[in-house]
This record gives structure tokens, C-alpha cells and sequence, in this order.
């Protein structure tokens, strides 16, 4: 009795459906696939369950996690939200450090599965749902005293190599599958450079001739072109212009931008075309894909991932 039922909700994360958009690529005329991997499918409506799950237990095996201890992490909302449930059944306490400037959607939720939440001020001249590199610098010096104070174990998704093993063992080996091996390139917005390199890594190992991408802001295309007009944006969850140990550029095949018009725009092309209700990164992943689409891989097969869902963004201006 109950042989197909979860031991717990862990194992509800990972394997999250693969969608052709066929309806949007009809509307715009595309010449060829898109792909949309989509992981706010998972318990806590994002990708970074994946890493949350992967770090924990990485951890574990080495020891360096006791019934307990605490962990800490600093987070946009999602590695957060992802933490808060892996800690949550696994019985550690956690802590998220998170920046004012994300939506308080984020915070809610983390605090509702149980995670204490502290929230630190932005920088001074940065607008709330606009968080730059220097407000996250703000909430990494909180989070490294909390650490400290604690004797806290950091589940640092900036450092940590689980977070590329969770997107090389199961994300892309998943794309690949579901995809039968019939894809061109894959395109992904540069947050901690985890879901990106893993996914590379894992495609490229199936194809070598697999293009991948990477995305940046319009305004902070530090990686690509080293250029920052504006650190501020409205893609929460990335582009914090700033150098990524866990990048490999020599998985990039070049670098891409998008504004946040262009994100604000494929969001609401992946919701009413499709039925995909995602947030400002989904948006601007589905926006390069369409740009490659339209251009260099006109005619193939573009995959990308939904991030995360738009419910965390209610109280944004992405769906006013």
C-alpha cells in the first residue's frame, strides 16, 4: 500500500517537464523549436530546488552538516525558498539573508516553510526590485556574520560546485533526454552561473557541436562586454555584475542581452501564448531564444529554462 507515494516532498524535485512552444513560434513566424524546461515546476517554484537538494546533501556526506546546525545563505528568494524546504525536512534551521530590493513575495513564502528571514537594506540610491551588485554585496557581509556568530554552515550557491552538479547530473541530462538529442542550442540567464555551466557541461557531453549562451542585462553586461551603464535592473536573480567562479567561459558561446522590457515582454508572451506563467528571467530567456531564432540558429531547435514562477512577482509591475 502506498508504493508510489513520496517518502517526502525531496523527491518531488527534479524532472520537470519539457514544453515545444509551438503556438508562440506560429504567432511570431519563427523558423524552427523552442524549448521551455520548466522549473518553477518544482515544490518551491524554481530551478534552485535542484541546488538546495544537491549542496545539503554534498554536505552531509562530508560531514560538515550535524543535526542541529544551522545553515545560512544569502538569496534572491529562490536558493532560499529551495533551503527553507530541504532544511525544513531534513530538520536543520535556516536562515536566508536577503536583499529589501526582491519582492516580499519571497520573504513570505521562505518564512511560511519555516525560515527565519533577514532582510537588509539596499544600497542608497538603488529602487526596491532593482537589486545590484552592490546590494548583494550588502547582504553577503550579513549573511558571512551571521555565519560566524552561528557557527553556521554557508550554503554558498556563488562557490559551491553542488550547484553546477545538480544542473550537470539532472537538469541537462534531462533536456537531452527529453529532447531525444535533437538540439542546437541552449540559452540561460546568468545568475551564479550554476544552471548554465551544468547544463553546458552536460549537453556538450552528449554533443559537442551544442551552441550554448549566456544572458546578461542590457544595462550590466559585465561578463560579455564589461560594460555596466546601470547596475539596476528589474531581472531579480541575477545580474549582479560581478565575476562567477562557478562560469566556465569556455562553454560560452557568446553573450546575449535583454532589457527589461524584453523580459517584461517574453513573460507575457510565455503566459498568453502558452500558458507558462513565469517571471522577469523566464521572460528574458525566452526573448534570446527568440533573438537566436531569428538570427544564427534560424531553423534549429533553442532550449531554455523557465526559472521560476510569476507568482513571485505579484507585487512587481511584471504583471500590473
Amino acid at each position: 500500500m502506498f508504493e508510489n507515494a513520496l517518502p517526502s516532498v525531496l523527491g518531488a524535485i527534479g524532472n520537470t517537464p519539457l514544453v515545444r512552444l509551438d503556438r508562440l513560434a506560429k504567432a511570431w513566424n519563427l523558423e524552427g523549436t523552442l524549448y521551455a524546461k520548466l522549473e518553477y515546476l518544482n515544490p518551491g517554484f524554481s530551478k534552485k530546488d535542484r541546488i538546495a537538494l544537491q549542496i545539503i546533501e554534498e554536505a552531509e556526506e562530508r560531514g560538515e552538516l550535524v543535526p542541529g546546525r544551522t545553515v545560512v545563505e544569502l538569496t534572491s528568494g529562490n536558493t532560499g525558498t529551495g533551503l527553507a524546504i530541504v532544511c525544513g525536512v531534513k530538520g536543520y534551521p535556516f536562515c536566508a539573508v536577503m536583499s529589501k530590493g526582491n519582492s516580499m513575495e519571497r520573504a513570505r513564502m521562505m518564512r511560511a516553510l519555516g525560515a527565519e528571514v533577514v532582510l537588509v537594506d539596499q544600497a542608497p540610491g538603488s529602487p526596491p526590485g532593482q537589486v545590484s551588485g552592490e546590494d548583494l554585496e550588502r547582504v553577503e557581509e550579513r549573511a558571512k556574520a551571521l555565519v560566524a556568530e552561528r557557527k553556521a554552515f554557508r550554503a554558498d550557491q556563488f562557490v559551491l560546485r553542488g550547484n553546477v552538479r545538480a544542473h550537470e547530473l539532472h537538469t541537462g541530462e534531462e533536456i537531452w533526454t527529453q529532447t531525444e538529442g535533437k538540439l542546437d542550442a541552449f540559452v540561460d540567464f546568468a545568475g551564479t552561473g550554476g544552471s548554465f555551466t551544468g547544463c553546458a557541461l552536460a549537453l556538450k557531453k552528449h554533443n559537442p557541436r551544442i551552441r550554448c549562451y549566456l544572458l546578461e542585462p542590457e544595462t550590466a553586461a559585465f561578463l560579455g562586454k564589461g560594460e555596466i551603464v546601470n547596475a539596476n535592473h528589474k531581472i531579480q536573480g541575477g545580474g549582479y555584475s560581478r565575476t562567477l567562479p562557478l562560469l566556465d567561459p569556455s562553454l560560452v558561446e557568446d553573450y546575449l542581452a535583454a532589457s527589461n522590457d524584453d523580459a517584461i515582454e517574453g513573460a507575457h508572451a510565455l503566459a498568453a501564448y502558452e500558458g507558462i506563467f513565469g517571471g522577469f528571467s523566464s521572460g528574458a530567456n525566452l526573448f534570446a531564444a527568440v533573438s537566436l531564432l531569428r538570427g544564427r540558429e534560424k531553423g534549429n531547435a533553442v532550449a531554455f529554462l523557465v526559472c521560476d514562477s510569476g507568482l513571485k512577482y505579484l507585487s512587481t509591475d511584471l504583471y500590473p
